[in-house]
């Protein structure tokens, strides 16, 4: 049987953390915390589980998970942010794992509450995501959002556990507006560096298309009021991110010409 270190990354997650731990706790060998320096009682509750809790400065999603995934003391591991939760049918599905492996890395479906409903439309749902995995398999690509656990080896299959990753992610509308400030802004600046620039058309379009494929292709209408909401502010993330993009192109050639 495999031994597996549940790894989470941290800040000021007081609200969050305690409800993690507990689906964590009796289905993996050890947790481990890596915090970047929260000044809220995270540290405080990730000790009362006996988490070994390590400070390390936050410099982006995938490299403060690649740090992360390389404290642990197994190499199996199930990697979650603090405001996810593992259902029952998949903590179920992990003890078998732990028997029986088939996979070098296994995906996961991932089911999000927003504002007290669980989507299941809006193109939210599955939302596959690689969380269980043998570190010396692959790496985290470091990109500061939208980060993803890669596999070295391109021969490599990943599998498809059973239950779901029950993710607590926006209790307010407010909440989701903030995050959409802060990824579009991070998405931004790195599509700059990258050389990217968005057009007139892709600012004007793009976002109309969002809707029309959230909200109808993939029946985010069936997720009444919320799904509205998540295919509207879907469109306002859009529109800002690529105009976001395309003033700070502007802005750099022009330092650059000068």
């Amino acid at each position: 049987m495999i031994r597996i270190s549940s790894v989470i990354i941290t800040f000021n997650e007081e609200r969050n953390l305690a409800r993690c731990l507990d689906s964590v706790k009796d289905v993996t060998d050890e947790i481990i915390i890596v915090d970047s320096f929260s000044n809220d009682n995270t540290a405080v509750i990730a000790a009362s589980y006996n988490a070994r809790v390590i400070q390390h400065e936050f410099t982006g999603y995938g490299e403060q998970k690649n740090f992360a995934t390389k404290q642990a003391t197994y190499d199996w591991i199930l990697s979650l942010d603090a405001d996810e939760t593992l259902s029952p049918d998949l903590i179920k599905n992990i003890r078998e794992i732990k028997k029986n492996l088939t996979h070098v890395a296994y995906q996961i479906p991932r089911m999000t509450n927003y504002c007290g409903k669980w989507i299941k439309h809006c193109g939210w749902y599955p939302d596959k995501q690689t969380r269980l995995y043998d570190r010396t398999k692959g790496h985290w690509e470091e990109k500061k959002v939208h980060e993803y656990w890669r596999l070295d080896d391109e021969k490599d299959e990943m599998g498809l556990l059973k239950g779901d990753i029950l993710h607590y992610s926006f209790s307010t509308i407010n909440e989701h507006l903030h995050k959409i400030e802060k990824y579009s802004e991070l998405a931004a600046r790195e599509s700059v560096e990258n050389g990217k620039t968005a057009t007139l058309f892709k600012i004007f379009f793009s976002p109309k298309w969002h809707f029309i494929n959230e909200f109808f292709f993939q029946l985010g209408f069936l997720d009444g009021f919320y799904g509205y909401t998540i295919c509207q502010l879907s469109v306002y993330a859009t529109f800002l991110k690529y105009s976001k993009i395309r003033l700070y192109y502007r802005l750099l050639n022009s330092n650059v010409q000068k």
